[in-house]
């Protein structure tokens, strides 16, 4: 089994490389009869793709995806759902000189002494480009949970470098290039990003994400906990090196009086635990923090080795973002929306309630 699909009763599986001809993914469990057109899904791929401004990798795909299976009529029929983007913009002989060479903080070395075998093409297998694709999956997945429960999901810029932001405003997150929530800070991202670029260095950055209008219930006791799974769509983006479920880790410096969200007449008072409170929704927002690290394909010189162990120095060409985590915006929307969904439909098998 190599883990290529990801949920239970609505499965995700994707396919491809960075570098091959196209990408793909499969759904399958998508209930019958929502309206869906390329042209939405197109839509959603422009927010996560390249090439919009100087601050992302200036790779330019024009992911016109096509749906080959599972809709009719401009409907799905509840069978599996296949879409598939062709790369038209990637350029291999950049990487011609690395192919032997591991790049320092890239899955490289894991991948050869694993299978013996990578793909050294812009990561192959481990790319960004294979996001593309989660992206075009939770887009049905938003329009879904949006039909039916009325949630709808944000994710933004919570913090790039040591730029925090302030004072967020969520309606001015497709306004900017950052995702950002605060139209005031742009200028101070964009100089930050100038800086970085010429440098030639990267940066990470925290995305944070809510959820709104979730239903109480979804979500089990134990080995399917609602925040655990969600940690586990969130750490399966590339970069992402950290998760945090509504307080997270500053619960650590919180006093039980304070962290406990006491309930007045029916309304929580506080949301601390995130909307979740022992594995199952609260029907308060979900609340998430996703912790991305900087991209580690620089053109400056780094020590590594090549896979006949011998000492080198690696200077990866190419063109990447000085922050990924930039563009992770939309991807974690859609993880988001893929494991609610995915709850939502395991809770009606278990408990009949939709």
């Amino acid at each position: 089994m190599s883990y290529n699909s990801f949920g239970k009763l609505l499965q995700v599986t994707t396919f491809g490389e960075s570098h091959g001809p196209m990408i793909g993914c499969v759904i399958d469990g998508f209930p019958a009869g929502m309206e869906i057109s390329t042209g939405e899904i197109k839509a959603e791929l422009r927010r996560r793709a390249t090439g919009k401004s100087r601050h992302t990798s200036q790779r330019r795909e024009k992911d016109d995806v096509q749906i080959v299976s599972g809709v009719f009529e401009g409907q799905t029929t509840g069978m599996p759902i296949a879409l598939l983007i062709e790369n038209i913009d990637a350029r291999s002989k950049d990487y011609s000189l690395i192919k032997d060479q591991f790049r320092p903080g890239h899955a490289d070395f894991t991948y050869w002494h694993k299978f013996g075998i990578r793909d050294y093409r812009g990561g192959g297998r481990s790319s960004a480009r294979e996001t593309t694709m989660r992206v075009a999956a939770g887009m049905l997945a938003k329009k879904w949970l949006k039909n039916h429960f009325n949630i709808v999901i944000t994710a933004w810029l919570e913090q790039l470098g040591d730029i925090k932001i302030d004072k967020k405003d969520l309606s001015l997150i497709d306004d900017n290039p950052f995702f950002c929530p605060n139209s005031t800070q742009i200028p101070d991202l964009e100089s930050y990003m100038d800086r970085l670029r010429k440098k030639g260095d990267s940066v990470g950055a925290n995305i944070g994400v809510q959820a709104c209008n979730v239903p109480i219930g979804l979500g089990e006791p134990v080995y399917a906990k609602l925040d655990a799974e969600i940690a586990l769509a969130m750490m399966s983006i590339n970069a992402s090196k950290g998760v945090e479920i509504g307080a997270g880790f500053d619960s650590v410096g919180q006093y039980g009086s304070v962290h406990r969200d006491e309930i007045i007449d029916g309304e929580f008072q506080s949301n601390y635990a995130g909307g979740i409170l022992g594995g199952i929704s609260t029907g308060q927002d979900i609340l998430a923090n996703v912790a991305f690290k900087p991209t580690s394909s620089l053109r400056l010189p780094a020590k590594s080795i090549d896979k006949f162990g011998n000492n080198v120095t690696v200077v990866t060409k190419g063109r990447h973002d000085p922050c990924v985590g930039i563009r992770a915006v939309p991807i974690v929307e859609s993880m988001m929306a893929l494991t609610l969904m995915d709850h939502i439909l395991r809770n009606n098998a278990v408990c009949g309630k939709y």
